[in-house]
């Protein structure tokens, strides 16, 4: 006899309710290592903007070279904590 789509969801061979894999625990390492790695120059384009209008010259100067430096810092950011170069030779 037949069974129904509810019955067959529930064995095991049909993928019901059987128990996931854990998640990796490295996601957490590499997020925290790619922080770590982009914390300084990101902490470097700062405090350039930083100077730059403290020194004086017109806000425009400084609001236009934040933009660039987060850009960068995000990107670079996405690389690390992704592990998009790692299976390179």
């Amino acid at each position: 006899m037949a069974t129904s789509t509810g019955e067959a969801a529930d064995t095991p061979e049909a993928g019901g309710d059987a128990p996931e894999d854990p998640p990796e625990e490295s996601s957490g390492r590499n997020r925290r290592r790619a922080a770590l790695a982009v914390l300084p120059f990101l902490a470097i384009g700062v405090g350039n903007v930083v100077l730059i209008l403290l020194q004086g010259l017109e806000p425009l100067w400084g609001f236009l070279l934040l933009p660039p430096v987060l850009f960068c810092s995000m990107l670079a950011y996405l690389v690390f904590s992704t592990d998009f170069l790692e299976g390179r030779t």
